[in-house]
């Protein structure tokens, strides 16, 4: 079984109504936009999801993410989205709040942010060709780090520390094979990021 798609983090969700949709329109529809270009989607043959995206609220580090389990939903809504509110990386402990639980990459895409204020969105996306693409092109996390631990958040501070990620603001998850990141003042700047390296 391909090991994708569930949380690994310990999750206090609490169940909410939706946010406003207004609050996640410009995300919601670059989520789209990447499900249409099959950056985000869903593994028929094992039965999960991948992708998801996110943006911070305010200058906090508080975030509203895409939720787990959503990548098979070809247009998704306000009611697929949920709202992190705290995160302990060594605890691998997740706070969420919204009608779905966050995504099972939320502990990374809190890493990210935690870098930066300036870091404002977060992609995280499938595909097999862009990540062949970008090998030896981007900075890697390392071979034997898996998704949704605390060791690959930790990746993402190394990476930033160590190499062009802080620059470019793109990373190939080598462990985590298809899995690509990248980070943005904003939701578009992060999703054109990866788009360029499909032209």
């Amino acid at each position: 079984m391909i090991d994708e798609g569930y949380t690994k983090y310990q999750c206090d969700w609490q169940h909410a109504p939706a946010l406003p949709a207004e609050v996640v329109a410009e995300l919601n529809a670059w989520r789209n936009r990447l499900y249409e270009e099959r950056l985000i989607g869903y593994y028929k043959r094992h039965g999960v999801g991948f992708g998801n995206v996110s943006v911070r609220e305010g200058n906090s580090n508080i975030f509203i993410v895409s939720g787990t389990q959503t990548g098979h939903i070809p247009r998704t809504d306000e009611n697929h989205y949920s709202r992190v509110t705290a995160c302990d990386i060594d605890m691998n402990h997740v706070s969420c709040e919204g009608p779905v639980q966050a995504s099972s990459e939320a502990l990374t895409h809190a890493a990210i942010y935690a870098l930066d204020p300036a870091i404002r969105a977060v992609v995280h996306v499938h595909d097999n060709g862009l990540w062949h693409r970008l090998m030896f092109r981007v900075p890697s996390t390392g071979y034997s780090v898996a998704y949704g631990t605390p060791e690959m958040a930790r990746e993402f501070v190394r990476l930033y520390r160590d190499t062009e990620f802080a620059k470019e603001g793109v990373a190939q998850m080598a462990g985590h094979e298809d899995g690509v990141v990248s980070f943005g003042n904003t939701i578009e700047s992060a999703a054109k990021r990866l788009l360029r390296y499909r032209a």
